[in-house]
């Protein structure tokens, strides 16, 4: 999830965990820890865009990293706080509980996360996007009242619970919404006649009643998407995969570390001679537009026998766009 919903969450866990001992400051380190496991996106500082893109949501995000540097975390913050009543293994246990949940709250989200590194597998549900405001504000706004009330009321422990209980439906009512979604975009392909290889679903950006599929078939992928609103039948986009432009780069190390993050899930175009990969899981900026824009597209290249991947950074005024389709497309087509 975003920066802010991830400090909201830490800080909300900080107050579960400690508020009643020492007040805001169990929501200030709270806070802090829900940041920590980001940091890992400093890492394309330093590296190439592929070891960047498997860096991060890898082991700080899993398990591991919670275990071992939360009692690291845990004695600073003890230094840092010496008249405090919480002592380090009270400081211990914030961080842990605020370094966890972080993970925890991403595997939800379309990107997933390595949970259990070092085993390489990814836990991603795909059932809320990166920002939805509709996880984000009530959390906040609970998290405020709790901040404003005495260390010691139970107004307080109220609040707090109020966000984290109704956060936590949120995310509960994602999965159900995408398990409803899925049943729809699967009874359109079966009355479309349409086979297909594999079938998944996520939500569109900022919300949970637009969702878009994505479909294999043999030769092309399908991208479709479904408001819960819709009275017309689903839509389905066909793009051509053309693998074979690759030719032998797809036998290259770094070619297949970045086929092997996307599972798969890309297609390949050439323009003025310029090789690119399309990651398929996140979609496109506009379902609607004639020649697609997709969320994140790489492009490969050659140079000096050696093989680059650069990320190709988006237009701002295309963020601004996608807000307005997505505003008269989540109330049905």
């Amino acid at each position: 999830m975003d920066s802010l919903t991830q400090i909201v969450l830490g800080a909300a866990i900080g107050e579960a965990v400690l508020g009643k001992k020492v007040g805001n400051k169990a929501i200030l380190y709270g806070a802090i820890a829900g940041t920590i496991p980001d940091l890992d996106t400093f890492a394309s500082a330093f590296t190439d865009t592929v070891t960047a893109i498997e860096i991060h949501r890898g082991f700080s995000h899993s398990i591991v990293f919670s275990i071992l540097f939360a009692p690291i975390f845990g004695w600073i913050i003890s230094k840092i706080e010496k008249r405090s009543l919480a002592d380090w293994k009270d400081w211990s246990w914030l961080m842990f509980w605020g370094l966890f949940t972080h993970p925890i709250l991403d595997s939800f989200t379309t990107w997933g996360t390595q949970l259990f590194w070092p085993l390489n597998v990814r836990l991603e549900f795909k059932s809320v996007f990166v920002i939805d405001p509709l996880y984000t504000l009530p959390f906040l706004i609970f998290l405020i009242l709790a901040m404003r009330s005495k260390r010691d009321s139970k107004k307080r422990r109220k609040w707090n619970k109020l966000g984290l209980i109704i956060s936590s439906a949120y995310l509960l009512l994602g999965l159900g919404l995408k398990g409803l979604s899925y049943i729809q975009f699967k009874l359109a392909l079966e009355e479309q006649n349409i086979s297909y290889r594999q079938l998944e679903t996520k939500p569109s950006p900022f919300n949970t009643i637009l969702w878009t599929a994505n479909v294999e078939t043999e030769d092309a992928f399908l991208i479709g998407d479904y408001s819960f609103f819709d009275t017309q039948p689903i839509r389905f986009n066909s793009y051509p995969k053309n693998h074979d432009l690759l030719g032998d780069l797809a036998s290259e190390e770094k070619i297949k570390r970045l086929i092997a993050i996307n599972n798969g899930w890309y297609i390949i175009s050439k323009e003025n001679e310029k090789l690119f990969l399309h990651d398929l899981r996140f979609g496109v900026l506009d379902p609607t537009a004639t020649k697609p824009t997709f969320v994140f597209t790489y492009q490969i290249i050659q140079e000096d026998g050696e093989i680059f991947v650069r990320k190709v950074e988006r237009n701002p005024e295309e963020a601004k766009k996608l807000l307005f389709v997505l505003g008269e497309r989540i109330f049905g087509n």
